[in-house]
């Protein structure tokens, strides 16, 4: 048994298969603080606000060890269990006493609040009669997935594996309830898919695997109609993605972002166990239509706050938009599925894209506060928060944290596959083999990756490294020599040979400054460029820039751009300098182009990682500039300003 946080060992229809956390160390620059942080600030004081707003009490007044009502959200469980998770991903590798006794004590209060028949769900304790009765609303179903998803990590991991009974007996209920004979109706919210599946890879039991095949193929008929909770919120089929069966969707409905991005990945779990073609299609239509339509630069998805939904096609406004944490989150736990059941780089690469962005930029450097919307443009008043009344964004960037040494490496049937190049270290065998990996790398600020592969005797397998797509004249090294072969971006490159003990591995992918454009449909991109360096994307932040609005500073494509790292910058930083304008328009709201007078001077600018804003003094922010080849081609007046 390992501790995987998603296990396609024995999927029929998966090209790799994952490494146990456990046998993953990580000691890198980047990411080590973070799980430190996790560790030490974040799971605790999270824990303490689960305390604080009566969301494990909730529990035990379940079981009788608290007198009084409920409190919150119907939704709340959901959120215990999250940190659940996260928590124990984290004591898989990390040692904390005072972490797993809070697991324990939460395990407690959970295990004992469960029914004899199976349910169990704190708001629906005092109104049993209708539990199952407003499944377009009232997660409950979207609940239990997390649950049993943080109780495979519980068994997984060795924390608290008693969850693991409390979880096989809920998904027993639901077994029991919703079928052809039973309940004909799938939850509002998309998440037991993911849960089903693999606490069917965990225990071997087809039922499970047969209740999320019936999951799926339910979706898309309608069902929810009759579900409605009477007063509640409530939007069309489309938005809980019930409007059309999956395997018909051609492309991206105007969904809520997340209950898209959590379909789409227990979507692919069934698809990795049945090789349902039909799914397998509709998945690469979607992931086509989402990633080159509908994603932001950043990996984020989501564009309109009314109903935390995705929008029409290159419908991406950058103030605007909502790109929600979880849904970053949920946008790389479906391309870490598309990458285990392919091994097609272009998954990784958006996973990236998502982690070091999107998702990253969800928690603050000191881990105390969180966004639970991620705009790209801001005037400085969207700021992070300790919390939230509707809080699960915070312990889904934990666990997404907690589990991240599962997701640098994979297996297949004859080799190792690398996906981040994180400075870790990991064991994993093939064959008859023990092979160890030791990766040594300053990325995401340096390009240059050092391996040296130990296998315990010397074998014939095929080392893949992942060409990122963003990089180009990639070089690759073995034992001081050059590989002689293309180093395509966006594919793995697989070196396969017999390896010894030692053998020294260089890859040295170049991190240019790119100035990036959009596709011309995105209008609020228009004659604008986004910086992006590596696998990071960049903005320019008013404290960075003093003296000057960052809403008015233009680059021309010519401009001199250089990066420096500042070690005593936000943890230490890459910043990108280099020459820009100020601009200046003099005139009205409105007027004919050639009448508009333009006043600009040279200045230099400073630009961060994206992830790291918002970690200082309130100000005005900016991803897309204003290109100002644009304004020398059409504004023919243009004035110094002083």
């Amino acid at each position: 048994m390992g501790a995987f946080i998603v296990d396609t060992s024995n999927s029929p229809y998966a090209r790799l298969r994952p490494v146990s956390i456990s046998n993953v160390k990580v000691n890198d620059d980047f990411w080590l603080p973070r799980l430190n942080t996790l560790a030490r600030v974040t799971l605790p004081r999270m824990y303490n606000l689960l305390e604080e707003t009566g969301r494990v009490d909730n529990f035990r007044r379940v079981s009788g060890d608290f007198k009084g009502g409920f409190r919150g959200l119907l939704f709340n469980d959901s959120d215990v269990y999250k940190w659940i998770e996260a928590t124990a991903w984290l004591l898989t590798y990390m040692h904390s006493d005072e972490l797993a006794k809070m697991l324990n004590d939460v395990v407690d209060a959970v295990s004992k609040a469960q029914l004899p028949d199976g349910y169990i769900n704190t708001y629906f304790y005092d109104r049993l009669s209708n539990r199952y009765r407003y499944l377009r609303q009232s997660h409950e179903l979207y609940c239990a997935g997390h649950l049993i998803q943080a109780a495979i990590a519980c068994r997984r991991g060795g924390a608290c594996p008693r969850l693991y009974d409390t979880a096989v007996k809920l998904a027993n209920h639901i077994v029991d309830n919703f079928n052809d004979h039973g309940i004909v109706a799938v939850d509002g919210h998309p998440e037991v898919e993911m849960a089903l599946v693999e606490l069917y890879r965990e225990s071997g039991d087809v039922r499970y695997l047969n209740e999320a095949v019936f999951q799926v193929n339910t979706r898309g008929r309608g069902t929810l109609r009759g579900f409605g909770m009477p007063n509640a919120w409530d939007f069309d089929d489309e938005y809980f993605i019930d409007h059309k069966p999956i395997k018909e969707l051609n492309e991206v409905p105007i969904a809520h972002a997340v209950r898209f991005l959590y379909l789409m990945s227990g979507t692919t779990d069934v698809f990795m166990e049945t090789g349902d073609k039909g799914l397998w299609d509709a998945l690469n239509r979607l992931w086509v239509d989402l990633t080159e339509t509908r994603m932001y630069i950043t990996g984020g998805v989501g564009s309109r706050h009314e109903g935390e939904s995705i929008g029409e096609r290159y419908e991406l406004p950058n103030d605007r938009a909502y790109s929600e944490t979880c849904a970053a989150v949920a946008n790389i736990m479906w391309n870490y599925r598309m990458l285990l059941a392919t091994g097609e780089a272009k998954y990784a690469d958006v996973m990236e894209l998502a982690l070091y962005n999107a998702a990253l930029a969800g928690v603050s450097l000191d881990g105390r506060e969180f966004f639970y919307v991620n705009p790209l443009a801001s005037r400085g008043y969207h700021r992070r928060m300790p919390w939230f009344e509707v809080a699960c964004c915070p312990p889904n960037i934990a666990r997404l944290l907690a589990s991240l040494p599962g997701y640098i490496y994979s297996l297949s049937s004859d080799g190792l596959w690398v996906h981040l190049y994180v400075s870790s270290s990991v064991r994993a065998r093939l064959g008859n083999n023990v092979v160890e990996l030791i990766v040594k790398t300053s990325y995401p600020w340096d390009g240059e990756v050092n391996m040296v592969v130990n296998p315990s005797h010397s074998d014939e397998f095929t080392l893949y490294l992942r060409i990122p797509g963003w990089s180009r004249g990639a070089k690759l090294m073995i034992n001081g020599g050059d590989y002689e072969h293309e180093l395509t971006p966006s594919t793995y490159v697989g070196v396969r040979r017999s390896w010894s003990y030692g053998d020294e591995v260089t890859l040295r992918i170049p991190m240019n400054v790119d100035l990036m454009s959009s596709h011309q449909h995105v209008l609020a991109n228009t004659s604008r460029v986004a910086i992006r360096r590596g696998p990071l994307i960049y903005c320019i932040e008013q404290t960075d820039n003093p003296g000057v609005d960052v809403y008015n500073i233009a680059l021309k494509t010519t401009c001199r751009l250089e990066a420096r790292f500042n070690s005593e910058l936000l943890g230490g930083v890459v910043i990108i300098e280099g020459d820009a304008y100020e601009l200046g328009t003099q005139g009205r709201l409105y007027e004919p182009i050639n009448d508009v007078k333009l006043a600009i001077r040279p200045i230099k600018f400073k630009a961060i990682p994206y992830y790291a804003w918002a970690n200082r003094e309130p100000g005005p922010m900016t991803v897309w500039v204003p290109l100002m080849d644009y304004y020398d081609k059409v504004v023919k007046n243009q004035l110094s300003l002083r």
